[in-house]
């Protein structure tokens, strides 16, 4: 793996290279700004969009890999990327709200995110979907990049669909409340948010 980080501004940006993925990412997650996604994957760049547009946050993203074998790596491995750069933006920009929550709904369907950016890495994610794929996306690759995110942005990470008959709908609107929980959680605040007098 080849991984070299940049700061420049309030963005930070990295590129990631294994056998199985090549992904270069730029990331500001409380700032408004271009939003460029692209990884072979159209459901996925749907979600990451929507998370990116929602949540008023500035992010880039090029990703390929070994799709042919299965899309697993690649979801799993953006959110790696974007849960490394969110750490890197908290070192170099901190401290932040730390909280954040957000709700929102897609027609039918209704998700709630829940962010405490704690150093303590958990995740959680309730989501009791009826199909099994939207497109030809499959959905359990949420997952993935669920806990890839939680772990490498050590925060605590909680998802949950409350209900919905549509697939699509809950977990576009899952992405949704997510780009808001980040946006809040990692607004830029005067001293850290904890009575220890530090997040880990």
């Amino acid at each position: 793996m080849v991984a070299v980080t940049t700061m420049e501004k309030r963005t930070a940006s990295l590129t990631r290279k294994t056998r199985e993925t090549e992904i270069s990412m730029t990331v500001c997650p409380d700032t408004p700004g271009d939003i460029a996604i692209s990884t072979g994957l159209p459901f996925f760049d749907h979600l990451l969009h929507a998370m990116a547009f929602h949540g008023g946050m500035t992010l880039s993203v090029r990703a390929s890999g070994d799709l042919e074998v299965d899309p697993h790596h690649l979801v799993e491995d953006v959110g790696l990327v974007l849960g490394t750069l969110l750490d890197q933006w908290l070192e170099a920009h901190g401290p932040v709200e730390r909280f954040g929550s957000a709700e929102a709904p897609m027609d039918e369907a209704l998700a709630r995110v829940v962010i405490d950016v704690c150093g303590r890495p958990t995740s959680v994610l309730r989501a009791d979907l009826p199909q099994t794929r939207a497109g030809t996306f499959d959905l359990y690759l949420v997952r993935e990049f669920w806990v890839a995110l939680a772990g490498r942005a050590r925060i605590s990470l909680h998802g949950l669909v409350e209900y919905g008959e549509n697939a699509h709908h809950m977990v576009e609107a899952l992405f949704k409340a997510l780009g808001m929980a980040l946006h809040r959680s990692y607004t830029p605040c005067e001293g850290v948010r904890s009575t220890k007098g530090r997040l880990d």
